[in-house]
């Protein structure tokens, strides 16, 4: 069995590679591993390999402080709808129940009355 010293641990490939978020238009040049088909003519006049991806600090909620809600399918504008639906059967229901209580208590005095 043979034992890997640190150097064939670590990856030797690595090299200056641009990360490009284009949802955000923000692009930064660092050192990296990562592979890639495509490259890039860098701010500095060389040619650097591409990476494109979806989120960056530029993007993300946690970083620039706007919490974004993305509802792609009206979950939020349906779930408003309901609950305000609910509210105004609640609502109609408690009106319907006093004017029953109320009807219930003209007929019981209707009722004593006749009585006496």
């Amino acid at each position: 069995m043979a034992v890997m010293s640190k150097k064939e641990l670590h990856p030797k490939d690595y090299r200056a590679v641009v990360f490009s978020d284009e949802a955000a238009g923000f692009s930064f040049l660092t050192k990296s591993t990562a592979k890639s088909e495509e490259t890039i003519k860098w701010e500095d006049g060389n040619e650097y390999p591409l990476v494109k991806i979806q989120i960056s600090s530029a993007s993300h909620p946690f970083f620039t402080g706007e919490e974004k809600i993305i509802d792609t399918e009206g979950r939020v504008d349906r779930f408003k709808a309901r609950a305000e639906r609910a509210a105004k059967l609640r609502e109609s229901l408690g009106n319907k129940a006093k004017k029953a209580a109320k009807e219930a208590d003209k007929k019981a005095k209707k009722e004593e009355a006749i009585e006496k």
